[in-house]
């Protein structure tokens, strides 16, 4: 049997995945002397399409797959419930998969998705994924992908984000608002843009206020629990410790809690903490939590939504769909500049 696959041939011909995939459909986009060169070469190499691949996908699985980086944070756990209200409205199952922020198990689950054990996918990308290769593939194989929240914006296809960038810079200036001369942003994963978005926005807060003594601070946090706590330990463990913290993902507020009440810091008079979240006890933290808050179960909704239009409606094209749901800033005792402001 030949082990050459259309990325072989796409490699190559020095063409993408997706040229070489239409070419070889005989699609219309594909002008006559690339299908000529593409089928030459598959000739040669004696290509052969998986036929059980193909006809899988042809009578439908009814059924789509989520890919998670966790379901530890409520975000996702929202996402989830929107997904799947529209999904049993399609009459279709959701299968759930975890990469647990590993770039290879997101390799190996999608790869596993080309044999047609699924109709579509929703994919929120680990904080790992440095390329898309893997995605293009699917693509490729004629499984559709729209990405929410967490997304690989060189993907021609459909995304459903919440305005991080806007987010960031309502964080910062709220604890600017409150007084804080010194801010510090907890990052998690370089490769995610929405880490990276809503810091850039922090940033932004940060130089507009055009106070010298006012500067920039990112820490770089982990997955792992103990080392982000020695993290966290080291920067509110100094006499230049910060009085305002934004931690740009919902894992990052528990180590604060702990650290705090550890060196004896009382949140809000010592340090003033906000922090990206959907978690359901905010409220009933000691004191409740300051939060951006997500608009989690709309943004699944809305992902499914579209990948179902793609699964049923000809000529749906999902490349052009971007779609942008806002957050909330939703102040509580953690952060506050005054009794009014406290909900």
């Amino acid at each position: 049997m030949s082990n050459t696959t259309i990325r072989v041939l796409a490699q190559k011909l020095g063409l993408s995945i997706g040229t070489v995939s239409k070419a070889l459909r005989d699609s219309y986009e594909i002008s006559s002397d690339t299908k000529q060169k593409v089928l030459a070469l598959a000739q040669q190499l004696n290509y052969v399409p998986n036929p059980y691949a193909s006809s899988l996908r042809k009578r439908r699985s009814k059924t789509i797959a989520v890919v998670l980086p966790e379901v530890a944070d409520s975000f996702f756990s929202l996402a989830i419930n929107g997904i799947e209200a529209v999904a049993q409205e399609k009459g279709y199952h959701v299968l759930i998969y975890l990469t647990h922020e590993s770039f290879e198990k997101e390799i190996n689950i999608l790869k596993d998705f080309q044999s047609g054990r699924v109709d579509g996918i929703l994919l929120s990308v680990s904080d790992e994924t440095s390329n898309s290769d893997h995605v293009k593939e699917v693509i490729a194989a004629g499984i559709p992908v729209v990405f929410f929240d967490r997304i690989c914006e060189e993907i021609p296809t459909a995304t459903v984000t919440t305005n991080d960038f806007e987010s960031g810079y309502l964080a910062a200036k709220h604890l600017i608002k409150c007084g804080c001369k010194k801010i510090s942003y907890l990052s998690m994963g370089s490769h995610l843009s929405i880490i990276n978005k809503r810091m850039e926005g922090y940033k932004k807060a940060i130089a507009d206020e055009e106070k010298p003594a006012l500067k920039e601070e990112v820490i770089v946090c982990c997955n792992e629990e103990t080392a982000t706590k020695n993290i966290i330990r080291q920067l509110l463990g100094t006499p230049h410790r910060p009085d305002g913290i934004i931690a740009s993902v919902e894992k990052l507020a528990t180590p604060v809690y702990e650290i705090c009440y550890e060196l004896n810091l009382r949140i809000s008079e010592d340090v003033k903490l906000v922090c990206f979240s959907n978690l359901p006890t905010a409220t009933i933290l000691n004191p409740p939590l300051t939060t951006i808050t997500q608009p989690a179960f709309d943004m699944g909704k809305t992902a499914a939504e579209l990948l179902f239009k793609s699964l049923t409606k000809r000529n749906f094209l999902l490349k052009d769909l971007h779609k942008v749901i806002p957050s909330e800033l939703i102040i509580r005792a953690s952060a506050f500049c005054g009794i009014s402001d406290i909900k």
